[in-house]
């Protein structure tokens, strides 16, 4: 088994779209980025490289290539598959989104069914969070939106994944 750790911020700004989890949410601002800003996919991207020891999402998504401006996470997520499908499956994937607004509990299960959709895992395999900081830091003053994951593979010949 192999364990990554993903992390991504992006800064809230009116005239953006919020999108977490390949899911629109509802909210006055949105998420500043090159891509579509999805901080959550953007964590969960960097825990499979990490875990599958393949660097991060800026060494294979740079922010410097105008392929990726705009462009759909989930896109970027498959892609990501692909790197790791020959050698290596997710076995679950533990996230948290800290945001004091907007309340993200009534879209849990659409990102989490979202993901599992794209992942092709089991919904089961997929545990979201959300957390406020209690209106402390650039998240608690609604200035950005941050998201950390846990993810753990295991190797192809390992039958884990029923």
């Amino acid at each position: 088994m192999r364990i990554g750790l993903g992390y991504d911020v992006h800064k809230l700004v009116k005239g953006k779209r919020l999108i977490l989890g390949g899911i629109k949410i509802p909210y006055e601002k949105g998420l500043l980025g090159h891509s579509d800003a999805d901080v959550l996919t953007h964590a969960i991207i960097d825990g499979i490289l990490g875990a599958a020891g393949l660097g991060d999402i800026g060494t294979h998504f740079p922010d410097s290539e105008w392929a990726y401006k705009d462009i759909d996470s989930m896109i970027l997520l498959k892609k990501t598959l692909g790197m790791i499908k020959e050698r290596y499956k997710i076995n679950n994937i533990d996230c948290v989104i800290v945001a004091q607004e907007p309340k993200l509990l009534p879209y849990k299960e659409a990102i989490e069914k979202n993901l599992s959709t794209v992942l092709n895992i089991g919904i089961d395999r997929i545990n979201i969070k959300a957390k406020t900081e209690e209106g402390l830091g650039f998240t608690g003053r609604k200035e950005g939106i941050s998201a950390y994951a846990v993810v753990s593979l295991f190797e192809n010949d390992i039958d884990i994944c029923k």
